[in-house]
């Protein structure tokens, strides 16, 4: 059998060239599969990070019907002990409430229908990470005891409110010049110096009227960075109902600034301190609209959230999947691209082989028909065929695996930005960052399924080389 293997090996390289292109047909076929799942499986699980860790938590209780139209009235009344209970709960890590309440944010320009959420910042930051989404410099989270209202805001929702301007000032010319930007850009802009602009559509349409496309492609991203500016504590007032449906409402200073790489998120999720709205709507104080669960291991949330509604049978209680049914679809689908990817490139790669080996088993007709007449039976003229298949696909799946495994590692830890689409990404909850990630066992998946690609690849060509006639083949020039 060892003879046999060596022989198969041998006879690779015996035409360099044409196995060497094989090799690299199915090296690029893999490290294309492999990457491209790679890349989809880091976008979905940024993805669901976000979500879990900035946005829904990994299970949500509140009153049934609460979501129909978010009623003030259906209330978690002893929130705080249901919190208890749940914190005991093995697998769960923290819990925080939550008010919410649908509104309208107002400033001297502008005014946006939003969803206002009162909040006990320590309790949330036990659960949700949207304190780390602080831009710098924009303020704190609720870190900075004031005695005015303060609200916690979204970039997108500021800009819709003309909360962020835009500015060309010496300060901004500076640091662009300090970033290197070229003078005979800056100078295109100078003529804006001390103008503020009040969106940011105004400010790229002036932009884009004094540059050029490729300008304003290459620096345009730097220019509104650079000239993206707001007044600290500036001021938005929020109306809404109380708990007796009259109206009421008050003046609110911004807090922070938060940026996720959701735009709808931003645009409608308005955080303030629960204190503050419970003494505006009135309710009581030991009241709750959501409780938000985090817990230790995500592969658990389904067991959780069944043992959270035998616990609590007259609440709704609903997991991130439930809660967002678009995000699981979407997980559920990646997946399944995954191996309907997988299997393209291997289907077209097994092809390639097939095509190869009945070129070898042709050219060495003579010579496969000499071995026959000398004794080889057909067991081992099949197990020859089959072995050089294996050898092709295995080293070009080997390689194309490393390559893979390399250009994950480096990837993964710097990242693709995909800068010019993310207005695009942001729209549907992306991040225009992108981490490629990958798990062993898909290795390990990826190369049985290469082993098995090779075997089945060989039958034909072996079966072939089995169906020729000795005395046949001997004669063939």
């Amino acid at each position: 059998m060892m003879m046999i293997l060596l022989t198969a090996w041998k006879n690779v390289w015996r035409n360099k060239i044409r196995s060497l292109v094989v090799i690299a047909s199915i090296t690029v076929g893999i490290f294309a599969g492999v990457f491209a799942v790679g890349l989809m499986s880091g976008t979905m699980e940024q993805r669901v990070d976000a979500a879990l860790n900035q946005e829904v938590a990994h299970i949500q209780i509140n009153q049934p019907g609460f979501r129909d139209n978010y009623d003030i009235d259906l209330l978690l009344e002893n929130s705080h002990e249901v919190a208890k209970q749940l914190e005991n709960i093995s697998g769960v890590s923290a819990v925080a409430d939550r008010l919410v309440i649908n509104a309208i944010a107002s400033t001297a320009t502008k005014s946006k229908g939003v969803q206002l959420i009162g909040i006990d910042p320590p309790k949330e930051k036990q659960v949700l990470e949207l304190d780390k989404t602080l831009i710098a410099g924009s303020g704190n989270y609720f870190e900075t005891k004031s005695r005015y209202k303060l609200a916690f805001i979204g970039e997108d929702l500021a800009k819709e409110l003309n909360i962020i301007r835009f500015r060309i000032d010496e300060s901004v010319l500076d640091s662009l010049s300090e970033k290197g930007i070229p003078e005979e850009v800056i100078s295109k802009i100078r003529p804006f110096q001390d103008t503020r602009f009040a969106s940011e559509k105004a400010f790229l349409k002036s932009m884009k009227n004094v540059l050029s496309a490729m300008e304003s492609k290459t620096y345009g991203g730097s220019i509104l960075e650079e000239a993206w500016t707001f007044r600290d504590r500036s001021k938005l007032t929020l109306t809404f109902l109380d708990k007796d449906n009259i109206q009421t409402g008050g003046m609110f200073r911004i807090a922070g600034i938060y940026d996720v790489n959701n735009s709808m998120f931003e645009e409608s999720q308005l955080f303030v301190l629960q204190e503050d709205l419970k003494e505006l709507t009135g309710i009581d104080k030991d009241a709750a609209h959501i409780e938000l669960l985090k817990i230790i291991d995500r592969d658990q949330t389904n067991e959780i959230t069944e043992e959270i509604r035998q616990l609590y049978p007259e609440l709704e209680v609903l997991n991130w999947k439930e809660i967002s049914p678009d995000l699981a679809m979407m997980t559920a689908m990646v997946e399944k691209f995954h191996a309907v990817f997988l299997i393209i490139i291997l289907a077209a790669l097994s092809f390639g082989i097939v095509n190869t080996m009945l070129m070898v088993v042709l050219e060495r007709t003579k010579e496969l028909g000499m071995l026959t007449a000398i004794g080889m039976n057909k067991k081992r003229v099949f197990t020859m065929i089959m072995s050089e298949s294996v050898f092709l696909t295995l080293v070009g799946g080997v390689v194309g695996m490393i390559i893979s495994r390399i250009t994950l590692w480096f990837t993964a830890s710097k990242g693709i930005n995909f800068a010019s689409a993310a207005e695009g990404f942001e729209a549907m909850g992306f991040s225009a960052h992108i981490y490629p990630s990958i798990t062993n066992t898909f290795f390990i998946t990826v190369t049985v399924l290469i082993i098995i690609t090779g075997i089945l690849s060989s039958i034909y060509p072996a079966l072939k080389a089995l169906r020729l006639d000795p005395a046949e083949a001997l004669r063939t020039e």
